[in-house]
């Protein structure tokens, strides 16, 4: 097991790198495969009639009067030992990790995501607890009662929590339940500074997302229990005369539970990348709306922050789902 986890680990880290290169690529290389100059990517950072002073300073803060490749380099090298930021008069240290240096705000990237990073994770974690709970169990439950009226009930709800886009039911519920009948807070808190207050600020959030993921969750299982529940080792189960419940949970939905995984590990690890629309709805200052307000400024160094972070949590997600499946089924090892 020990040596799986050494070998996924591995393979990781190189995706993440080549992840990497090729996101600096479509930033830093495609720009020029496409015509533009060095002097016309500079121009982006700057107001408008600039002089070429100002020009050739930005293009020389940028790194984009050197080839891509030593580029890179300086990035990949700024991530492990920091960078230097020659600012005219002054210089800026970005202590590693670097990501990079916003000369719109003039502020490094690094330290902007870990300050959000809080808030994303707050909204991703307790709402794939309950999007997971609450799928798995629906699921089970109408594979269990097939075509019966539970089953056609929770699965035209699982089809609106599918169609309802998020932008709806965020701003429905927050209608109904933070302006009509005031339940819930609307200004994030931190959890350390008050946990209850925080589970009250983000529990409409929660929901939202838990509406729109649970739904997929609860198909997933119904039709994975359902092709389970025929197999012969289940019948050889209750011909042993164990108990339903254990045949149920500890034969079915443990078999049924491979593409559920699957499908968390991608989706929790999109979630924490940023979940745009929601932090939008419910005025969540998360890595989402970080991104937003990079493309919105056209501000380059967020955009490539934002989207090696994301990658960073994908991979490490589906590095979470091999090392599950591994404990889940001993072939796996093997293989």
């Amino acid at each position: 097991m020990i040596s799986y986890i050494l070998r996924r680990t591995f393979a990781a880290v190189i995706l993440l790198l080549v992840v990497s290169a090729v996101t600096f690529a479509i930033f830093f290389l495609l720009p020029r495969l496409a015509g533009q100059t060095a002097d016309q990517l500079a121009q982006q950072y700057i107001g408008k009639s600039p002089s070429k002073a100002d020009i050739a300073a930005v293009k020389h803060n940028l790194g984009l009067d050197q080839p891509v490749y030593v580029q890179y380099w300086h990035f990949i090298k700024g991530i492990v030992a920091g960078a230097t930021y020659d600012l005219g008069p002054t210089t800026v240290h970005c202590d590693a990790p670097c990501f990079g240096y916003s000369f719109k705000n003039h502020q490094a990237v690094w330290p902007e995501l870990t300050s959000r990073i809080p808030v994303t994770a707050s909204l991703a974690a307790g709402a794939a607890v309950l999007w997971l709970l609450s799928g798995v169990v629906v699921g089970v439950i109408s594979a269990l009662k097939p075509r019966s009226f539970f089953d056609r009930l929770f699965m035209g709800v699982a089809l609106a929590g599918v169609s309802l886009p998020m932008f709806f039911t965020g701003k429905l519920a927050q209608l109904i339940f933070t302006v009509q009948i005031p339940i819930f807070g609307r200004t994030y808190v931190p959890l350390t500074e008050n946990p209850a207050q925080w589970a009250n600020t983000l529990f409409l959030a929660w929901c939202s997302l838990a509406l729109l993921y649970s739904a997929i969750y609860a198909r997933l299982t119904r039709s994975g229990m359902l092709e389970t529940m025929n197999e012969d080792f289940i019948r050889t189960a209750r011909a042993k005369g164990l108990v339903e419940r254990s045949v149920v949970v500890k034969h079915g939905l443990r078999s049924a539970l491979t593409p559920i995984i699957t499908v968390f590990g991608m989706d929790l690890g999109l979630l924490l990348g940023g979940a745009v629309i929601t932090e939008s709805v419910f005025s969540l200052h998360g890595i989402g709306e970080y991104a937003v307000q990079g493309i919105t400024d056209n501000d380059l160094p967020k955009i490539l922050g934002v989207t090696l972070l994301a990658a960073f949590f994908v991979v490490i997600a589906n590095l979470v789902v091999d090392v599950l499946y591994a404990a889940a089924d001993p072939r796996v090892r093997l293989s």
